[in-house]
């Protein structure tokens, strides 16, 4: 009986330690994105057009405006991070990915941080910059709404 007990124990322990992201290290917690823009040459997947978006990825403009936007900065985006953490379960690689496919118009989170994103770019922040407005969280004040407007 004393085994089972310290084997449910065990067993519960490191569950809670590989779940629980607060107990992860800094770095853990930070999801995928390059360090650096893609090398010479090399062809980033393209995002998607606003034609290709429909039914609930087109239902609101600011979904088909991040699009439009997102175009006109793939290599800003291929250098930032996700908070929505798509890179642990579609295996994006960075906010560029969520906009070659419809996960872009799909979630608040990627929307937000393309939005900031842009805004901080227009602003002319350097990607690393930007990034550490996204890791820092700046990203969730966006109001979506109102980005639709974002020339």
């Amino acid at each position: 009986m004393r085994k089972r007990v310290a084997a449910s124990a065990a067993l519960f322990l490191l569950i809670a330690l590989i779940s629980a992201p607060s107990l992860r290290s800094d770095d853990a917690a930070i999801p995928h994105y390059n360090p650096h823009p893609p090398a010479p040459g090399e062809k980033l997947p393209p995002i998607l057009t606003k034609d290709q978006l429909w039914g609930p990825n087109a239902q609101h403009e600011y979904q088909l405006h991040a699009y439009e936007l997102a175009a006109k900065i793939p290599k800003v985006l291929y250098q930032q991070p996700c908070y929505c953490f798509c890179d642990r379960g579609m295996g994006h690689n960075s906010l560029h990915s969520c906009f070659a496919g419809t996960h872009g118009a799909e979630c608040t989170t990627c929307l937000k941080e393309l939005y900031y994103t842009y805004t901080m770019y227009k602003e002319h922040k350097s990607a690393s910059q930007i990034r550490a407005g996204i890791i820092k969280g700046d990203w969730k004040s966006v109001d979506l709404e109102k980005s639709a407007t974002l020339q």
